[in-house]
């Protein structure tokens, strides 16, 4: 069988998911830090904008039913992390115009 998914789709697929607080996409947001794809498993790293945000696990399971839903994904693992610890210079550059930095 062949790999339906990839990098770039998975992306895509993710920009769905917005973040509460702000109302921006958790990828423009640069909140996704890596994906890896090992014959349809998704490893997919992730971070928060604070340490103590309480959203961790629903973002995780976003992510999670999301990359679940996409042909030939086989399991996901949502991985959350704070290295690097997050910072407003990953977001995309429309972003940060849209929220002033």
């Amino acid at each position: 069988m062949v790999n339906l998914v990839n990098e770039e789709i998975i992306r895509e697929s993710l920009k769905g998911i917005l973040d509460p607080e702000l109302g921006c996409n958790i990828v423009d947001l640069g909140l996704i830090y890596d994906i890896d794809i090992q014959d349809g498993h998704v490893r997919v790293a992730f971070t928060l904008t604070a340490m103590g945000c309480p959203i961790g696990p629903v973002i995780a399971q976003q992510i999670r039913e999301t990359v679940m839903a996409l042909p030939g994904v086989k399991s996901v693992n949502a991985e959350l992390t704070f290295s690097p610890p997050w910072d407003p210079s990953m977001m995309s550059e429309e972003i940060r115009e849209e929220l002033g930095f």
